[in-house]
């Protein structure tokens, strides 16, 4: 049975984390939207970082998850909407921040949907990590001429490097994989440092800044080395802005050398869904008018049947890795 058709029998396919790196795809009556709510048919959700430590099975998960659980990168139509719902056409293309789009629909809020252009018709959206990299790039505080260095160049960190540059700035993009390099070579960096030693990448920056250091650094990993990292590559009055999320335990400073440099430090990660709605209009937006393309990125597309391979890739990062979405059909 297709959508279509389950759909008419008001069916969906919804993805279920049932263990430690094991799912389940199940049949499930179709949700309806409550008031100020809106049904997505969803055409595919863009699998997140953040999900991995859930997806290995820490002490604090609970399986099985709830249908669609975990996926919150979605992109569709709207297909029903509850009551006192105004601003949006049922029919629209959207970008939406729920939380269960692992499914073929899944329920949003209508104000934390974005509608999307014609002239992104046919192309993925996946809403919420595009409008963390509008967000994190404007807490940033980037200004023409100045330094800055990317740690972790990912799918987020290219995303950053090209606004970065394309805004007027020398960045110097670090990462262990040199297919992450070759990206941000062509994301606009002006240098590319392999991530591999912690005392040769100092010098490296110090010996390109003439020994000042970076104006700002943005660290994109969510790793204590990474962290560690970047408060020694950071300038004296400069900007640290934490861009990693750092959900796998506590972390360690060096507050005598963030302290001594009188660093402003940034934690760049937003919960509340005003700004998160308007960091996907943002990017809505930058896309359109051609400041980013983020469709080279998506390099690895799965079935929500193997939302497991998705997770797994997106753990591995096997050569040639920047991105993976689970589409629907």
């Amino acid at each position: 049975m297709d959508i279509a058709a389950r759909q008419r029998a008001g069916l969906m396919r919804a993805a279920i984390v049932t263990g430690p790196g094991h799912i389940s795809v199940e049949t499930r009556p179709l949700p309806e939207p409550g008031p100020g709510q809106v049904r997505v048919k969803l055409e595919g959700c863009g699998v997140c970082a953040s999900n991995l430590t859930p997806w290995a099975g820490p002490d604090w998960m609970t399986f099985p998850t709830e249908a669609g659980g975990l996926g919150h990168e979605g992109w569709g139509i709207v297909d029903a909407m509850g009551p006192d719902v105004t601003g949006i056409r049922m029919g629209e293309r959207v970008a939406a921040l729920s939380y269960h789009a692992y499914a073929t629909h899944d329920i949003a809020d209508a104000a934390m949907v974005a509608s999307l252009p014609k002239e992104l018709d046919g192309k993925p959206f996946p809403g919420e990590p595009l409008g963390c990299a509008m967000n994190i790039f404007g807490r940033s505080n980037i200004e023409r001429g100045q330094t800055v260095a990317i740690i972790g160049i990912g799918f987020l960190g290219s995303l950053l490097t090209r606004l970065a540059a394309a805004a007027g700035v020398r960045v110097i993009a670090i990462s262990r994989r040199s297919y992450s390099l070759e990206v941000a070579r062509e994301m606009g960096a002006a240098e590319t440092i392999p991530m591999d030693d912690h005392w040769r990448i100092i010098e490296r920056v110090k010996t390109l800044t003439d020994g000042k250091f970076c104006d700002r650094v943005i660290e994109a990993v969510g790793k204590q080395w990474p962290l560690d990292l970047a408060g020694e590559l950071t300038k004296e009055r400069g900007r640290l802005v934490i861009a990693g999320y750092h959900q796998d335990g506590p972390r360690q400073i060096n507050m005598q050398l963030w302290n001594w440099r009188g660093l402003d430090v940034i934690n760049a990660h937003e919960r509340e869904p005003a700004v998160y709605i308007k960091g996907i209009r943002d990017a809505i937006e930058a896309v359109r008018q051609g400041r980013i393309d983020p469709q080279p990125l998506y390099t690895h597309v799965f079935p929500l049947e193997r939302l497991d391979d998705a997770l797994n890739t997106t753990r591995d990062r096997p050569d040639g890795f920047l991105k993976a979405l689970v589409q629907y059909s």
